[in-house]
């Protein structure tokens, strides 16, 4: 007897391509699935690091301070404290490998007497005494040398910056007397000297280890406090001079009174975002619980403190992540349901093409579990190589720490591809005739859909989204899918009505090709009742509504940030004076001309101005001078502060001013007093709460009319803003106002402020954790469309054959090439149209039903009220967008088709 041949091997030749395209579909789909989750984790790390980053280094450690010991060697126990805190530390949190910063400084500084120093409004200059371990590592000598110890009684030797002794006009060698503290008006006596032995400069003044030190590396523009109106602030120059390790006594005795201080900064490089938590409660307990105990103990030092911003920023950004993860997670779940569909679609194609050849083995004596085996083994070696070379693609191209849910997500998706053709064969052998049971069946498995969406639905709209650090809402992700799932059930009962009233219309027009087309399309494909009809149809209808919410979400993100960068502006652009200065008349001349100015207008502002609302009663306003009519449009733009320019009309010379004012104001007339003591009378016409001039101003507005108030200003000065509508380049008016202005203002200096609504919903955006949202959003709606071409391309595939014969026969009764092509089309189109039309209308339902009780504000960043609105362009887009793949697919499988021979297809005997 001859030797039975290999199941597998011989079902694999027969078929390859079917087993190429098996392994290709697997590869691709695990390596989706593989990677989706580990890009997320990567965005939302590096998205954590950048947050931590931006709050500075001095933040992100923890900040240990105590007393001063009795001791005289300081600078040997700060060593000792150090390393104990870094042992201790260290085994709860990832520690920078730059070591603790740490060392001794004063409680207070003295100011200088010497009359030859540098002082601003009269006030001497100060200087802090510092010892900070390892300082002359970071530094490099200019002139004299490091300082050393100091005998009984002799002056302090310091070193100081380079810049800071040209500032504050210090001489090397020169002894200094310290006096009283600014700050302190009852400090120590004058009774210490310092000596400046050493003069340095710093190469890299951005190094962590001068965070809490910045004084040092230059001089710092200090203000006096004020008391009152009468004592307003005056400026004077402060720094901080080094010291070395023999002078840590002489700090304390400079300072009247010193601390010892040790800074251990976190490596912020190694946290994770999915370990937050546990992160926040290291640092918990470090602060406040079981290991700040035992440290205070083991330090045996007074009045130990431990502190850390460090905590409450990654509270903050657990916050901001558990925001944020709800509605990144609506994109990847609509790509992974689409997946799943399209690995259904191509096991039940896969059974579809076999089914004759598994019931003629199961006539023939086979047995179901057999088969199954089998069917196994074909899918265990067409699956899982490519599905294990999926997942080292995404682990090696995507590495991250976290590796368990691309883990399980790759997992979950190769048993899927490997258990859906073999359990899909053994059901249907299973089946028995009754199409009543059937039907029954699929009709109640509708109906449960139906009522778990409306349940997902109705409870997402009456709770809203879960609160921020409860996790993904599964709801608000599931939802989207319940209503697409729900959307193409339902399209499927109604297509084929819908595609039958097309074909009676097209049987009443001349020529047979569309009504042929459409009866076919709407007897299923190719006219098989066999065929599943349900499966593309929901991967098409997945795909839109998925693609359409996640595409309006980002559209709605991007308009209310221009909204919101438009309020906090109050225009389209703003420029604003350097602070005690107006902007001159070329400047706005030359900006009302920009291209995109549609209205503009220059503000004049008068701050805290006294105003007599009853006898002996008077309070503080802010006076805005604007022509009405340009300033009423610029404030309908930004959307604070509308008012009706009519109001400001008229003001008669002798006359009191209209004026519109702040709505706890009462009504009738009041008195402005100027500067100089100049009475100005108004009249109450209106009220408007806001001004778009003064956004963020506290107290009570006054709105004038320009035209009555032109006598003013020769009083008031130039104008102090310049506001603007319309589309303004935000690179052309920075550099005009550079041109007639001079710099623009900075942290330490003052000078003109340029700002566009479109540089500021830039800065909104310019988040890492949104911009890693954004680009998951549309990474997954790219994966979703995939997956939808991927579906109609399988479907074209397996009714390929079948049509290509159904042409060939009609071409021997005459079809012309061309007409081939029109009957291709109406037999596939219109089940794509509806699919790309339904979808549309599920996705519109999803916004309208769910788009209140999402929070877009972590994506806008910033605060909003409103909830994803309802626009047309990304639905239409994503529908239209879709549909034409699919049209595109359909035309390419038309040309293959049209290039096989009539005699190839009909072939006697031939069951296509």
């Amino acid at each position: 007897m001859s030797t039975p041949a290999p199941w597998v091997r011989t079902r694999l030749r027969t078929a390859p391509l079917a087993a190429l395209l098996t392994a290709a579909l697997a590869l691709t789909v695990v390596f989706l699935s593989a990677a989706l989750p580990r890009a997320q984790d990567r965005g939302a790390d590096d998205a954590l690091r950048s947050y931590l980053r931006t709050a500075g280094p001095a933040a992100n450690g923890l900040q240990v301070t105590s007393a001063i010991p009795r001791s005289a060697d300081g600078a040997q126990q700060l060593d000792v404290t150090a390393g104990r805190l870094t042992e201790t530390v260290g085994a709860l949190l990832p520690l920078d490998p730059s070591g603790p910063v740490y060392g001794r400084r004063g409680t207070q500084p003295r100011s200088l007497g010497d009359p030859s120093l540098t002082r601003p409004d009269g006030v001497p200059p100060e200087i802090a005494v510092q010892y900070q371990h390892g300082a002359n590592d970071h530094l490099r000598l200019t002139s004299g040398q490091w300082p050393g110890a100091a005998a009984e009684g002799e002056p302090t030797p310091i070193a100081v910056s380079q810049a800071a002794a040209e500032t504050l006009g210090l001489r090397l060698g020169t002894v200094y007397a310290g006096g009283r503290s600014v700050l302190d008006r009852t400090g120590p006596p004058p009774a210490q000297q310092v000596r400046v032995v050493g003069l340095y400069t710093v190469d890299a003044p951005a190094d962590p280890f001068w965070a809490e030190i910045g004084c040092a590396l230059k001089a710092c523009l200090n203000l006096t406090p004020s008391s009152g109106p009468a004592d307003p602030p005056e400026q004077y120059w402060y720094a901080v001079a080094l010291a070395g390790p023999e002078a840590t006594g002489q700090v304390a005795t400079w300072g009247h009174g010193a601390e010892d201080y040790w800074r251990l900064p976190v490596r912020v490089d190694t946290l994770r975002a999915d370990r937050l938590k546990q992160t926040s409660y290291d640092l918990a307990s470090v602060m406040a619980g079981p290991v700040a105990v035992r440290m205070t103990t083991a330090l045996d030092r007074n009045n130990v403190r431990i502190t850390s911003q460090l905590r409450t920023l990654i509270d903050h950004a657990r916050q901001r992540q558990g925001a944020i993860d709800s509605l990144a997670e609506l994109g990847p779940a609509g790509a992974a349901g689409v997946a799943a569909v399209v690995l259904c679609l191509a096991a039940a194609l896969s059974t579809e093409r076999r089914t004759a050849e598994l019931r003629l083995l199961l006539a023939r004596g086979a047995g179901i579990r057999g088969i199954f085996r089998r069917l196994l083994g074909e899918s265990a070696l067409t699956v899982l190589p490519p599905a294990a070379l999926g997942a080292v693609l995404a682990f090696t191209l995507l590495p991250t720490p976290r590796w368990l849910p691309a883990a399980v997500a790759a997992a979950s998706v190769t048993l899927l591809a490997l258990l859906a053709f073999p359990v899909r064969a053994t059901v249907l052998l299973r089946e028995r005739a009754d199409r009543t049971r059937s039907g029954r069946r699929r009709l109640m498995g509708e109906l449960a859909v139906l009522a778990t969406t409306v349940a997902a639905v109705t409870q997402v709209a009456r709770r809203g989204v879960a609160p921020a650090g409860e996790g993904v809402d599964p709801l608000l992700v599931a939802a989207p899918l319940l209503l697409a799932l729900t959307g193409a059930l339902l399209l499927a009962r109604l297509q084929p009505a819908l595609i039958g009233l097309l074909a009676r219309w097209a049987a009443r027009r001349p020529g047979a090709i569309g009504f042929l087309g459409l009866a076919r399309a709407a007897r299923g494909s190719g006219g098989s009742h066999s065929r599943p009809s349900v499966l593309p149809l929901l991967a098409l209808v997945l795909a839109v509504t998925c693609g359409a919410i996640g595409a309006t979400v980002l559209s709605s993100v991007a308009d209310r940030r221009a909204v919101v960068a438009r309020y906090n502006i109050g225009a389209d652009a703003q420029v604003a004076a350097p602070l005690g200065s107006a902007l001159p008349d070329a400047f706005v001349t030359a900006a009302g001309r920009l291209p995109g100015v549609q209205t503009a207008a220059p503000i004049w502002i008068m701050d805290d101005v006294a105003m007599a609302v009853s006898v002996g009663r008077s309070i503080r306003v802010n006076v805005v001078v604007a022509d009405p009519a340009a300033y009423a449009k610029i404030a309908e733009a930004a959307g604070r502060g509308r008012f009706d320019p009519a109001l400001l009309a008229g003001g008669a010379p002798g006359q009191p001013l209209p004026a519109l004012v702040s709505s706890d104001l009462p009504e009738g007339d009041f008195t402005l007093r100027l500067g100089a003591g100049e009475a100005v009378p108004i009249h109450t016409v209106g009220f408007v709460d806001g001004t778009p001039a003064l956004n963020g101003a506290v107290g009570v507005n006054v709105l004038l009319p320009l035209g009555p108030a032109t006598d003013l200003l020769p009083r008031i000065g130039g104008p102090a803003k310049w506001l603007a509508v319309g589309p303004v380049d935000d690179a052309r008016l920075h550099a005009l106002a550079q041109q007639h202005l001079g710099p623009a203002a900075t942290d330490t200096k003052p000078g003109h402020v340029a700002r566009t609504a479109a540089g500021e919903a830039a800065a909104l955006g310019n988040d890492p954790l949104q911009a890693s949202a954004e680009r998951m959003f549309w990474v997954a709606v790219g994966a979703t469309a995939l997956f939808a071409l991927l579906s109609v391309l399988l479907t074209l595939l397996r009714a390929g054959p079948e049509r290509a014969a159904t042409l060939a026969r009609l071409r021997t009764m005459g079809l012309r090439p061309r007409q081939g092509l029109a009957l291709i089309l109406a037999e596939a189109l219109p089940q794509t149209l509806v699919a790309a039309l339904g979808g549309a209308l599920t996705a519109i339902c999803g916004v309208l039903l769910l788009g209140p009780a999402i929070d877009l504000g972590p994506l806008v960043g910033a605060a909003t009220t409103t909830g994803l609105r309802l626009t047309a362009s990304p639905i239409l887009q994503q529908a239209l967008g879709l549909a034409l793949l699919a049209a595109l697919a359909v035309l390419a499988e038309t040309a293959v088709t049209a290039r096989r021979q009539i005699t190839t297809e009909l072939r006697a005997g031939d069951n296509r």
